[in-house]
């Protein structure tokens, strides 16, 4: 009896790297979605408190955001806090994650731009100036949800699924 082409692929040792690696990938494929939740949860927290401090001295933020020349300062204060109080709890929820992550990455852009600018020229130049700064990590996470959106343990994830769209 002659085994097929398939079953002597797969019983040469040459094919079980390949196997074991296929087994690996889709284990860790399954981590996508609890680190989404993970990532959301944490730096939207982080985010709502930020934003939530700020909403609670508007004037201390809107004399800071003068002070940096940013254009219309006390508009600025208001929608800068309001944009991480409320986009904080958003992303906890996992709702338009992607648009939150577009709108918090920005915002943390201008706050390199702004208040670091030394760091964000550095970032080839001085890693370490770049991520030292506050302003990082709360990029990253932004940056996360905005290129991977929300995972299926969000209400992003419950609307798109019945859409037809």
């Amino acid at each position: 009896m002659n085994p097929t082409a398939a079953e002597s692929v797969k019983d040469q040792p040459s094919a079980l790297i390949p196997s074991l690696y296929r087994r690996f990938q889709q284990w860790t494929a399954a981590l996508e979605s609890p680190f989404l939740l993970l990532v959301r949860v944490y730096w939207g927290w982080q985010f709502a408190l930020t934003g939530w401090g700020k909403l609670h001295h508007l004037s201390h933020v809107t004399q800071f955001f003068s002070s940096l020349g940013l254009p219309l300062p006390g508009f600025t204060a208001v929608f800068v806090s309001g944009l991480e109080f409320v986009g904080g709890i958003l992303l906890i929820a996992g709702f338009a994650t992607r648009f939150l992550g577009l709108l918090l990455a920005v915002d943390m852009l201008v706050a390199y731009l702004t208040t670091d600018l030394a760091a964000l020229a550095a970032i080839i130049s001085d890693p370490d100036k770049f991520y030292g700064d506050a302003a990082y990590t709360f990029l990253i996470a932004s940056l996360i949800v905005l290129v991977f959106g929300a995972g299926r343990y969000s209400v992003d994830y419950l609307i798109w699924r019945r859409c037809d769209c």
